[in-house]
This record gives C-alpha cells, sequence and structure tokens, in this order.
C-alpha cells in the first residue's frame, strides 16, 4: 500500500497559488465579513422595520439575523474544520464545515416558518405601510454591501473550494433576490395600493428559504455520509491514472470529500514482473498528476500484477 498525504504543498501552489495557511487566512477572513455584513444589515433594517411595520422587511431582518447566526457558527466550524489532523481524528476536522452547513439549515426552516405565520396573520389583518423611503434606502444600501459580501465571498469559495462558505455565500446570494422583492412589494403597496403585496412577498420569500434550506441540508448531508465524487471527476481520476504507460488498469476506486479536501483511494494494475522498486516509482508519479488535477488530496494507491484473481469492487 503506497500512501501519500499532501505535504507536498508546491503541487497547491502551483494548481491555485494558495498553500493550506494561505487559504485558511483567506476563509477566516471571509467568516469574519459575513459577520460584520450580517450585524450591520441587522441594525440597518431593524430600524427601518420599526419604521415601516411592514411584514415583508421583517421577513429580510429575520433573514438577517440567522444569517448572523449561521455565519457565527460558520466561523468556528472553519477555524475547527483548519484544525490539522491528530491522533483522535487521523482524517483531519474538514466535516466540521458540513455539521455547521446543517446547522444553517435548520435555522433557516426556522425562520421561514416564523415568516409564514406573519404574513399569514398579514393577509388576514392588512396593514397600510408607512415611511416608505426609509425602507427603501435601507434595502437598497442592504443590496449593494450584500453584492460586495458575495463576490468576495465567490473569490474566497474559487480559491479553497470551502464546503461552508459556499453555504454561507447561498444565504446571502438569496438575501439579494430577497432584498429586491421587498423594494418591489413596498413599492406596489403604498404607491399602487396592492396592501395584499406586502404579505404575499413574504409568503414567496419564505418558500425560497425554504428551498435554500434543502439544497444547504442536502448538500451537507452527502458529505457527511462520504458521497463520492462526481462521475466526471471519477472518471477524470482513471483516466489520469490510466495515461501511465506502465498502468494497465486500475479498480477499487474509492473518493471522499471532508471540507475543503479530498481522498482518494484506487489500484493500479501493473505488469506482475514489474520490480517492486518500479512499481512504487509509478505509484508515486501517478500520485503527482492526480494531485497537480485535485488539490489539497490525500491519496493512497495499491499497486496489483495485472491478472490477479481478486474481489473487485465497480467503479
Amino acid at each position: 500500500m503506497h500512501q501519500i498525504t499532501p505535504p507536498e504543498i508546491a503541487l497547491e501552489e502551483a494548481h491555485s497559488g494558495l498553500n493550506m495557511e494561505q487559504a485558511g487566512r483567506l476563509m477566516k477572513l471571509a467568516t469574519y465579513a459575513s459577520v460584520t455584513v450580517a450585524s450591520i444589515l441587522i441594525a440597518a433594517k431593524f430600524a427601518a422595520w420599526l419604521a415601516t411595520d411592514s411584514v415583508s422587511l421583517l421577513s429580510t431582518l429575520i433573514d438577517s439575523l440567522l444569517d448572523a447566526g449561521a455565519s457565527l457558527i460558520n466561523l468556528v466550524a472553519v477555524r475547527h474544520s483548519l484544525q490539522p489532523a491528530d491522533e483522535e481524528h487521523r482524517f483531519g476536522h474538514g466535516k466540521a464545515e458540513s455539521l455547521a452547513g446543517l446547522a444553517q439549515a435548520a435555522f433557516i426552516c426556522g425562520s421561514a416558518l416564523f415568516l409564514f405565520i406573519e404574513a399569514g396573520e398579514r393577509l388576514v389583518r392588512p396593514q397600510v405601510i408607512a415611511n416608505m423611503d426609509i425602507g427603501i434606502i435601507v434595502m437598497g444600501v442592504s443590496i449593494a454591501l450584500t453584492l460586495l459580501l458575495v463576490g468576495f465571498q465567490k473569490y474566497v469559495v474559487v480559491k479553497t473550494g470551502s464546503v461552508a462558505i459556499s453555504a454561507d455565500s447561498m444565504h446571502y446570494k438569496m438575501d439579494v433576490l430577497v432584498n429586491i422583492s421587498v423594494v418591489a412589494s413596498l413599492i406596489l403597496a403604498t404607491q399602487m395600493g396592492w396592501t395584499y403585496a406586502d404579505p404575499l412577498f413574504a409568503i414567496a420569500i419564505a418558500a425560497y428559504i425554504v428551498w435554500g434550506a434543502w439544497q444547504i441540508g442536502h448538500e451537507a448531508y452527502q458529505v457527511l455520509m462520504d458521497r463520492e465524487l462526481p462521475d466526471e471527476d471519477r472518471q477524470r481520476i482513471i483516466d489520469i491514472a490510466c495515461e501511465h504507460a506502465d498502468v494497465h488498469d486500475v479498480h477499487d476506486l474509492k473518493t471522499r470529500s471532508s471540507g475543503t479536501q479530498t481522498f482518494i483511494q484506487l489500484h493500479l494494475e501493473m505488469d506482475g514482473e514489474m520490480p517492486l522498486m518500479r512499481a512504487h516509482e509509478i505509484a508515486d508519479e501517478v500520485m503527482v498528476s492526480l494531485m497537480k488535477a485535485f488539490p489539497r488530496s490525500e491519496v493512497i494507491i495499491h499497486e496489483d500484477p495485472e491478472g490477479i484473481d481478486e474481489p473487485r469492487q465497480d467503479f
């Protein structure tokens, strides 16, 4: 059994321009930015809600409160997931990100339930919205700040592949659409007299939030259950291994992800008469090729003589 773990930082730097320490700092910075933005938006939206008494504005205030809670959970989870592997956690702490994703999904579903209740009550007892200008100004500032945060989070996800930052970014992408819909509901309710627009938009926002929670929760669950990498990635691994002239075939490929790290295990079939030292060199060469294609990965390769009769698992 030939195992290579990724302290070959040079391979990661060649692929993404970041080593593990740099990626960790960038992920932490993204969590600090999301908590800061959420805190600013909570204060602004709370003041605007008091001034307007808009239930759709209340809905986005609640969403920001939960975003702040989810971002705090992310901050703790990211710091924990970046801790190196130890004697009790040989595969690292990357799944803390996915646990944070499940917590975020629960937070979001709770907010959606509250919104449904509030919007339903407002449908029964519609109310006139006051101080529309304040609400629109606050929502405009919210949209601008959220777009800046989402842009930075996208950059961090591209550089690090963080599941937690990606899930957090999904919240704020939804917030952009939510904030735009709140502006629309304020205008319809005050300028055109459509008093039902406010609660109806709130219901639509709540439904959209539930859909987002399902996506986040499902993805986090799949990672916790060690779901295989996508079929195109698995095929890419097989193709890279078989590109080596001395590799005749590949079997028993197993893959999973945990946080920003990918785990790859496979068996290489080679000439049974080949010296052990040469088989070891070939495994090293395949490992390097795989780590170039999948940075921050741990690769375990087992060398098999071609034609050996042993139980095998399908790809």
